[in-house]
């Protein structure tokens, strides 16, 4: 990786470099890693300690009850895993008859976690330390406690407004009746008990032993269909990755049911069209990329789901080059678009990425979806389940109605790029639907215009919304914004942290002399940090 060094934004961080380094959302969870990476433990040991960490500092985007999808170069191959978790099997279309659209709170929008048996096979197939000490920092920061960081604190306020009334949530999250403020110590020994019971077990206390037991004996008790079954017949899977190229540089996404495949779609439409001939903050570049994510997501719309179940248009169907020159063709440089979906052949996170010096390098993200998820806990356990079972759409004949044991479309995305066979990038950007668009925003920033990046990581963001209406980051200049809303877009500005809908950002660029750089997001509390 070459790029031109110097801030261009205003930025609290410069670029990390270091030979073995981690970049996350939390300081703590950033040195839980590097500590891993110091006691001689590799990068996926190193990406499993600090996303046990994660669950525990912050709990308002992840939990022990989340899904993760993980990217990862072992040094010669690149790999992918699938660690979203299916719905119940009595989640018939007929459990949902009469409703508009899935419930996106409570016990019926809880399908399997997947993220603990995302652990267990990582560290079973590329680990080197055993489960126990890699999830210990974890279990103490839950036992002894941790004290709130600005941007979980105000996320956890929002959380309690909203989600107080679900089962288990008040006497885990809300202790004396609301939330933690920052600088206040908070702790879980729930989640202690728990962390350290999947970690004797190798996690199988999560699925079949105690922990399943409570879990299932929880939903019984509230109707919901979520069973023993259900937790212990599931596996995560062994999945691969799909590309597409930008010039050198092939950007790798999980396969569907994850919105990956819109960030690879966009990037596939860019190739034809002329925003090399632009500055990364042009007019032009912005209604481009603008224009293509929203191609991209009409098509994402209307046919991506688990991708067992997409029969016509196919995942290879979407990608074809031919297919997405056509969907170019449909971008006009004078008017901004609202599209419908093209014709082929007849979606609360948090993210990480760690590179090691053997050349390991790991791009996981793990999600409760929304802030806290469902809002239920188990009692007693520390365990907050996501959400993902709102994913499903209700709509009868399409490839993402919810049925039994079905995986729901996902939005959490771990991005990773590759050049000439070789890695380049590890990096992601958590927020809903922000992060396939954030992945594009992320590749044309290094690859196309050569920022550094920390650089990439702070310069102002835009996100499509629906139809024409794009929220941009106070941060571009006011004759941009009013230039893109002459071309026809609805523009709505909006301040970072406003409503933390630009998302969250970490990347590890490969040197090309050796050693990594690193930038980590200022939206978030979050570190890189190396040795």
């Amino acid at each position: 990786m070459n790029f031109r060094h110097g801030p261009l934004y205003p930025s609290r961080r410069s670029p990390v470099f270091g030979d073995n380094i981690v970049s996350t959302s939390h300081p703590l969870a950033a040195q839980a890693g590097l500590t891993v990476l110091r006691e001689g433990g590799n990068a996926v040991d190193a990406a499993i300690a600090a996303a046990a960490v994660l669950t525990v500092v912050e709990p308002t985007g992840n939990g022990l009850g989340s899904d993760a999808f993980c990217i990862l170069w072992d040094g010669e191959t690149l790999h992918g895993l699938n660690a979203s978790g299916v719905a119940p099997a009595g989640w018939t279309p007929d459990r949902f008859a009469g409703a508009d659209e899935m419930p996106f709170r409570g016990w019926e929008s809880v399908t399997v976690p997947g993220a603990v048996s995302a652990w267990c096979e990582l560290r079973e197939k590329f680990g080197t330390r055993d489960l126990t000490s890699l999830l210990e920092p974890a279990a103490r920061y839950a036992e002894d406690g941790f004290i709130v960081t600005p941007v979980i604190g105000e996320l956890w306020r929002r959380g309690g407004e909203t989600l107080g009334d679900q089962p288990g949530f008040a006497d885990t999250f809300l202790p004396g009746g609301r939330a933690p403020l920052p600088g206040e110590r908070f702790r879980n020994p729930g989640q202690a008990r728990s962390l350290r019971a999947i970690a004797e077990s190798n996690g199988r206390a999560f699925y079949e032993g105690d922990l399943a037991e409570k879990i299932a004996a929880f939903a019984a008790e509230h109707g919901a269909a979520l069973s023993l079954e259900d937790l212990a017949t599931y596996q995560p899977e062994w999945c691969g990755t799909i590309s597409t190229g930008f010039d050198q540089t092939d950007l790798h996404e999980i396969p569907p049911n994850g919105q990956g495949i819109a960030a690879l779609m966009a990037l596939g439409m860019l190739e034809h069209t002329p925003v090399r001939d632009y500055g990364c903050d042009d007019v032009a570049a912005l209604h481009l990329q603008i224009e293509a994510i929203k191609l991209a997501f009409a098509d994402l719309e209307a046919y991506v789901a688990d991708s067992n179940h997409m029969t016509a248009p196919t995942v290879e169907d979407l990608l074809d080059p031919a297919y997405l020159k056509r969907r170019a063709a449909e971008i006009s440089l004078e008017d901004a678009g609202s599209y419908k979906a093209g014709a082929p052949k007849a979606g609360g996170t948090v993210y990480l990425t760690v590179a090691d010096a053997s050349g390991m390098m790991v791009s996981y993200i793990q999600s409760n979806y929304a802030g806290f998820g469902s809002g239920v806990v188990v009692p007693g356990t520390g365990i907050s389940l996501q959400n993902r079972g709102a994913g499903f759409t209700l709509a009868p004949g399409h490839p993402n109605l919810v049925g039994p044991s079905k995986r729901p479309f996902h939005t959490i995305i771990p991005g990773f790029a590759m050049r000439d066979g070789a890695p380049e990038m590890s990096f992601g950007v958590m927020g809903g639907p922000m992060q396939a668009q954030g992945h594009v925003q992320m590749m044309l920033r290094t690859q196309l215009w050569g920022q550094d990046v920390q650089t990439a990581v702070d310069a102002p963001r835009w996100r499509f919304v629906k139809g024409r209406s794009v929220a941009c980051e106070d941060g571009i200049a006011a004759d941009t914004l009013s230039a893109l809303a002459s071309l026809g877009h609805d523009i709505k500005v909006e301040a970072p942290d406003s409503a933390f809908g630009f998302g969250g950002a970490q990347l590890i660029g490969k040197l090309e002399g050796g050693g990594y750089v690193a930038g980590s997001d200022p939206r978030k509390d979050g570190q890189a940090v190396c040795f």
